[in-house]
């Protein structure tokens, strides 16, 4: 049986302390990382791999079309095939995407793991979901992480919930300084075995510092591969 940790982290575009972030991303020292907000524009292909080094992690230097959502690795898995997907916005709304990375560890079948980072409106927000649930459920085991900018009775809370259910703790997430709404979130599919919640020494003032949200994580026990039936 192999575990791996699955982490998500909104960086509000690296605008308080991308140090004290990539501190808070050691100390979680996760084998999946699912962010939002990374910069997208100016140098942002520059900044972000920085902070994929401060925080010893591998990135595959694409999010172009992302929404500012992107996915690192560790060491520890490998990446099967990594993809960005641009989701549809009213105009002059900021833009919205998500990333979708397959990853295996030794031994293990591979997993789609998305990123994602849903809109500031409860329509965009439902039918973003309905696009991402077609576009990931196409066979084997999914994890969906990110920033729904919702609870438990939204929507699009409600469509994952509807075909995975929620493996990260109901610890609220923002804002940082004084946690009051989970909004960061990960759902896995039923495949997938999350193992307690584990509590990690996190500075307190590097989550402050961080960014304007709080990380959330979960391990999840991978699948082996079925043995093929062995002949009479």
């Amino acid at each position: 049986m192999t575990t791996i940790r699955i982490a998500s982290y909104n960086t509000r575009d690296f605008l308080e302390d991308p140090y004290a972030a990539a501190r808070v991303v050691r100390a979680i020292d996760p084998d999946v990382l699912c962010l939002q907000e990374v910069p997208r524009r100016l140098f942002s292909t520059r900044r972000v791999a920085n902070f994929a080094r401060n925080c010893g992690m591998s990135w595959t230097g694409r999010h172009r079309g992302s929404g500012g959502t992107t996915i690192f690795t560790s060491e520890r898995v490998d990446v099967v095939e990594s993809i960005h997907h641009r989701l549809r916005v009213a105009r002059l709304e900021r833009t919205r995407g998500f990333a979708v990375a397959r990853v295996s560890a030794p031994g293990c079948e591979p997993v789609a793991v998305a990123s994602v980072h849903l809109s500031l409106h409860a329509h965009e927000r439902a039918a973003h979901a309905r696009v991402i649930l077609q576009t990931i459920n196409v066979g084997g085991e999914v994890v969906l992480a990110g920033d729904l900018n919702e609870g438990d009775s939204g929507e699009a809370w409600k469509a994952f919930a509807g075909v995975m259910r929620l493996v990260s703790p109901l610890t609220p997430t923002y804002p940082a300084t004084r946690p009051r709404k989970v909004l960061d979130v990960i759902f896995a599919s039923a495949g997938l075995q999350a193992e307690p919640h584990v509590d990690l020494p996190i500075a307190e003032a590097d989550l402050i510092a961080g960014s304007d949200h709080r990380p959330t994580w979960v391990d999840l026990t991978l699948q082996e591969p079925t043995a093929p039936p062995t002949a009479p």
